[in-house]
């Protein structure tokens, strides 16, 4: 069965490692509690079934994920390694999956979500690949590079649109977008993460799924970024145009617990 790692060590053969073959997810630890760990956890086993890992041990992983939690507000993150084998990428021969915990401090984040932030269209674009679109995995270049371009750029945030021109996501966060009295959300068929606080979104909400293409934002109303971590968080300009962010902050009240 899979084993559970709390150290900062990590085998030579790891997979996740030396492939990205991996998956993870980044919890928030509010009152001294993980937050959306249903959904962290349900999330992590469709992942894991998907690309075929074995023999994971929930119960114990579940355990371990409450026992890290050592301050009233703090960061969990939890990363799946489909275990240690040989040279190559097969899968003969592997280890059961190793389950690394780790911590760290909580971000502020509510500066963002008062003020809202900027937001600019990335150059970057995501490679288009369904068989992984909507996994958190370990393989994060495109998110690196971003993140690159990011810190050139004067904005806050990046809208990131897929090889085939559909807006996807930010960098590192889902989007949500206001027109014609309704909230939508990229269907994320093609690329990008499913993330946990837009699934929760999308059980509190009448969310719409769209496939648009950048000018479809031309008419947009309202529009914000989310993730486990920063919850809502308004975008107040897209571009140079401005868009509403108390329209954003009065929907945050109603869907975030």
């Amino acid at each position: 069965m899979s084993s559970v790692i709390r150290s900062q060590s990590i085998g030579i053969k790891d997979r996740s490692f030396n492939y990205g073959d991996g998956i993870f997810t980044t919890m928030q630890v509010r009152a001294g509690e993980i937050q959306l760990w249903p959904l962290h956890l349900q999330r992590l086993q469709a992942s894991a079934r998907q690309l075929g890992f074995t023999d994971i041990d929930w119960l114990l992983l579940q355990q371990q994920a409450l026992a890290a939690v050592n301050q009233p507000e703090q960061v969990i993150k939890i990363l799946i390694s489909r275990g240690e084998g040989g040279r190559g990428y097969g899968c003969d021969g592997i280890s059961a999956p190793h389950i690394y915990i780790s911590v760290s401090a909580m971000p502020d984040y509510k500066r963002m979500q008062q003020q809202g932030v900027c937001l600019q269209v990335a150059k970057l674009q995501l490679a288009v690949q369904p068989l992984l679109a909507g996994l958190k995995h370990t393989s994060r270049l495109e998110q690196v590079l971003l993140k690159q371009e990011l810190a050139n750029s004067d904005a806050d945030e990046l809208l990131v649109l897929d090889q085939h021109g559909f807006v996807t996501e930010a960098s590192a966060a889902n989007v949500f977008m206001y027109r014609d009295g309704r909230w939508h959300t990229p269907t994320l068929a093609r690329a990008g993460v499913a993330g946990v606080m837009r699934q929760h979104i999308m059980q509190q909400a009448d969310i719409h799924l769209v496939d648009w293409l950048l000018p479809e934002l031309a008419n947009v109303d309202a529009l914000f970024i989310c993730n486990a971590l920063m919850a809502i968080v308004p975008v107040s300009h897209l571009q140079s145009r401005p868009l509403s962010v108390s329209l954003v902050q009065e929907f945050a009240k109603q869907v975030i617990c």
